[in-house]
């Protein structure tokens, strides 16, 4: 995607997501806030926040993994960062297709992932390849990664991470989640 197709792109979906926050439906359930996801190549992540539009029938699921390095973002750094990036809501919200997202915090490598539902794996495509502009002016070089996983719901992968089988590869990959701990499973 070009430089001025992903600016486009990015202003309509800004417009679609004040609309979204005007119409109150656009959501921040706790559900999954707390809960610590791991993934194939060892690290893991807690989750600090979720969004959620309210919207239709998803008719083509399919899940999206982003994962980036921030430039210049050390210890405390990471703490204002997760502040932040709620006005980054602008960002994805709006685009077409998003159904939710599990902001994850920054794992044992200050490497931050976004855990996504789309309706229609080519929205998801369309959304990373607008948002790569966005996140290369402030991500580590060559630290911006994604996988699109179509015909998956993201719930049924949190409950059952092994349905990423079908995905292939069944390496080490950054991307795939191998287990989730819900936020209350250290306090029982």
């Amino acid at each position: 995607m070009t430089f001025v197709r992903a600016v486009g792109a990015l202003a309509r979906c800004l417009v679609i997501t004040a609309a979204l926050i005007a119409r109150r439906r656009l959501h921040q359930p706790a559900d999954h806030v707390g809960d610590l996801l791991h993934f194939a190549d060892g690290s893991s992540a807690r989750v600090y926040r979720e969004t959620v539009v309210g919207r239709h029938t998803i008719v083509d699921p399919a899940v999206l993994v982003v994962e980036f390095q921030l430039r210049w973002v050390r210890g405390r750094g990471h703490t204002a960062f997760r502040a932040e990036s709620l006005l980054n809501t602008v960002l994805f919200a709006g685009f077409p297709g998003f159904v939710s997202k599990l902001w994850l915090a920054h794992d044992e490598h200050a490497v931050y992932r976004g855990f996504y539902q789309w309706d229609g794996a080519g929205w998801a495509t369309e959304y990373v390849r607008a948002l790569w502009w966005v996140l290369s002016l402030v991500s580590v070089r060559g630290s911006i990664h994604y996988a699109v996983v179509p015909g998956l719901w993201r719930d049924d992968v949190l409950r059952d991470p092994r349905v990423l089988d079908v995905a292939g590869g069944g390496g080490l990959e950054w991307w795939r989640l191998v287990s989730v701990e819900p936020r209350g499973a250290l306090a029982s």
